[in-house]
This record gives C-alpha cells, sequence and structure tokens, in this order.
C-alpha cells in the first residue's frame, strides 16, 4: 500500500524542540501548516500536541482547522487578494499585507463584520516577493493607521521564500530600525516584528537574532527538520516526522544502462550514475508512485545505498544493488522527502495519509516516558475508553 506516514513522536518531538528555541528567545511563534493541506487526522493530532497558533495560505485550510481546533489563532499567509477579503476577516485574526486598496478593502469588511482586524506590514528586504519598498513606509503607514478597525500587530518580512536570499544580521537589524523609525514618527507601538521562517533557525540556535525580533511563522523545520542555510538536518530536530512509503510492483536484475540509442525526449528525465559501465547490471525495484503523484526528484530512498534511476508519470525506478536486499513483491520501501515532494503529496488524492502511531497511543507512550503533554489530551483519552 502507498502512503505518507505522518510520525506523531518525531512530529511532537520538534515541535517541542523549535519551541524551547523561541521561548528561550523570547518570542512566540506561529505554525505554518499549509504543507498538511488540511489534512483532519494530522490537524487533529496538532491540537493535542498543543499547538494554538496556526498560519495557512489557503482559506478552506484554515475552514478545516476551524472545524477541530474552533478556538485556535488564525494567521493568513498569503497576501490577501480583492475578491477574498470578506472570508479573511471571518475566518483569519491575522494577515499579512503589502497592498494600500487591500487594507482598506479588510477595513470595510471588518467594519461590516463589526470586527477589528489585525495586521503585519510586510517590507522588501531583498527576496523580491511580497512587500512595501522601504521608502515608502511612512507615507503607508500614515495611511493604515487611520482605518477604524484595523489593528496594526507590527512589520513583517519574508526571506529566502523566492529567491534564496539567505537571512543576515544586517537585514534583521534593518527592520528593528524601521520599527523603531515608525514608532518614532507615529508615537504608537507596534509590538511585533515576524520575519522568521525556518530558514532563520540556524541564526537563532546560534544567538544572532536579536531579542526584538519576537515573532517566527515556522513550518519546515517542524515536518522535516530541514536546515534550509547549510543543508541537511537541524542540529536537534529529526528528519523522520513525514515519510513516503511505496509498494513494489515489479523487481528484477537488469542492465543498468538503456539499450539502443536514447532520446532527451521522454517524458520525465532518467538518471544514469556516472560510475556505471556498459553491461553492468543490478537490481531493480518499481515502485506505484509517480510525477503525477508527487516531485520525484525531491524523494530521498532511506536506505543509502539505493538510487532513483528514473521516473514516469506512475512509477518510480529504484536501483537497490547486486542483491535483491530481500526485498519481494508487495514490500515497500521508504523515501524522505523535501518540502516540495511533501506539498504535491499532501495536495494529492491518490495518496492515502496516515498518522502513527494512533493518538491514543501516543498519550498513553508519552505518560509513561514521563513527558509532560498538554491538558487536552486527558480529554481525548477519556473519549476513547
Amino acid at each position: 500500500m502507498n502512503k505518507v506516514i505522518i510520525n506523531l513522536d518525531a512530529l511532537y518531538h520538534n515541535f517541542q524542540s523549535v519551541n524551547k528555541w523561541i521561548k528561550r528567545h523570547g518570542g512566540s511563534w506561529t505554525l505554518v501548516t499549509k504543507v498538511l493541506c488540511g489534512h483532519s487526522d494530522t490537524l487533529k493530532a496538532l491540537q493535542q500536541l498543543g499547538v494554538q497558533s496556526m498560519g495557512d495560505s489557503r482559506l478552506s485550510n484554515i475552514k478545516a482547522i476551524e472545524r477541530i481546533i474552533p478556538d485556535f489563532e488564525a494567521w493568513y499567509l498569503r497576501l490577501p487578494h480583492i475578491s477574498v477579503l470578506s472570508d479573511v476577516v471571518s475566518l483569519t485574526d491575522v494577515s499579512l499585507n503589502s497592498e494600500i486598496e487591500v487594507i482598506e478593502g479588510l477595513n470595510t469588511e471588518a467594519k461590516k463584520q463589526d470586527k477589528t482586524h489585525r495586521v503585519i506590514i510586510m517590507i522588501e528586504l531583498g527576496d523580491l516577493r511580497e512587500g512595501v519598498l522601504p521608502g515608502s513606509l511612512m507615507k503607508f503607514y500614515n495611511h493604515v493607521f487611520q482605518l477604524s478597525n484595523i489593528e496594526v500587530l507590527g512589520i513583517g518580512a519574508n526571506l529566502a521564500c523566492l529567491s534564496g536570499t539567505v537571512p543576515s544580521i544586517d537585514q534583521l537589524t534593518q527592520l528593528i530600525l524601521y520599527r523603531e523609525l515608525l514608532e518614532l514618527k507615529f508615537e504608537r507601538k507596534l509590538p511585533m516584528i515576524s520575519a522568521g521562517s525556518s530558514v532563520v533557525l540556524p541564526l537563532l540556535l546560534n544567538g544572532k537574532v536579536p531579542k526584538s525580533m519576537n515573532h517566527f511563522r515556522i513550518g519546515e523545520a517542524v515536518f522535516l527538520g530541514t536546515d534550509l542555510v547549510n543543508g541537511g538536518t537541524l542540529e536537534g530536530l529529526r528528519d523522520d516526522a513525514i515519510l513516503l512509503e511505496a509498494e513494489i510492483a515489479e523487481i528484477k536484475e537488469k542492465s543498468l544502462i538503456p539499450m539502443g540509442e536514447t532520446t532527451a525526449r521522454t517524458p520525465f528525465q532518467a538518471v544514469i550514475d556516472d560510475d556505471v559501465q556498459p553491461g553492468q547490471r543490478g537490481y531493480r525495484a518499481l515502485v506505484t508512485v509517480g510525477q503525477l503523484d508527487t516531485e520525484v526528484s525531491g524523494l530521498t530512498p532511506i536506505e543509502a545505498d539505493y538510487q532513483i534511476a528514473g521516473a514516469s508519470s506512475d512509477l518510480i525506478v529504484v536501483n537497490i544493488g547486486e542483491e535483491r536486499n530481500g526485498l519481494n513483491i508487495g514490500d515497500t520501501i521508504k523515501f524522505k522527502l523535501n518540502y516540495g515532494a511533501l506539498l504535491r503529496l499532501m495536495s494529492g488524492k491518490y495518496l492515502d495519509k496516515v498518522v502513527e502511531p494512533k493518538i491514543v497511543d501516543f498519550i498513553h507512550s508519552h505518560r509513561k516516558d514521563g513527558l509532560v503533554v498538554p491538558p487536552v489530551l486527558d480529554q481525548v483519552e477519556s473519549s476513547s475508553k
């Protein structure tokens, strides 16, 4: 059976670790859940882990979260577009913004709904995605501060989300200076600087993030453990919180080099090991997951000796070596994922997504370990008896 496995023990470990780092820094954070694509079982598990602030870029996902966790703090992470402003105000507590016209629309909707909508104003710091240009900040804020149903929480930025710009101390210091200028000019406090995504965590762990930067939006590090600056896994995190398990449909000894003339006009590029010699043979396992399901280039077999040789829309070919390694038809191969591969898998409809262990078993095992689990877990454990 092909499935995406969400390991609650690993997820809990990563959540607790990131939470400890940010609390030690003196900040708060929002878990970015958009990669889950509204998967209900994982959202239920996150509620039990004690998550109270979640951010997403799809309103349908936020609706799914609200059905499960009615009292969570909801952040809308995609720039709001005009046609969805009513839903943004009704479904979310905070949104990220960079256009006056949009914030005016949010203010109008908030008036209609008798609410105050909170916003973070995004500033362009070099990644060239969203953000107000620094030269326009004073005029921008002067306008926004006049809006009756908008509360400005503070300023923010996205780093490394488009151009891969590695965040620097200078960029973070810039944000702090912008906030100080705005507070002096308008004599109003801006309590939050929200510029920390998973890419900032290596700086945080090295003690290089200024204390004034006090809000973080973290997703990838919790779900995959990724070190987005140095590569690999962040020290102290696990990289097995979410894995792909794919079933073997064929396993045979074959040539490792295609026979006959080849062309570049194949649907998906094959991988040929430079060390393979003409006539060399080895065992190849075909698993029934393909490019239709995920971004195959973002998969890495857990077994270090296995290598993905290529993929079609429905199959992945894995070179497993000179022996079968005890594998048979119906067995499975597990893969680690990068963010792109995970996003495709979770948004697709063809593979099951399974939480392991069951939430009740997870609670029981962690109580035996002497770990503190949130009080809300008592309700889940009791209701399952």
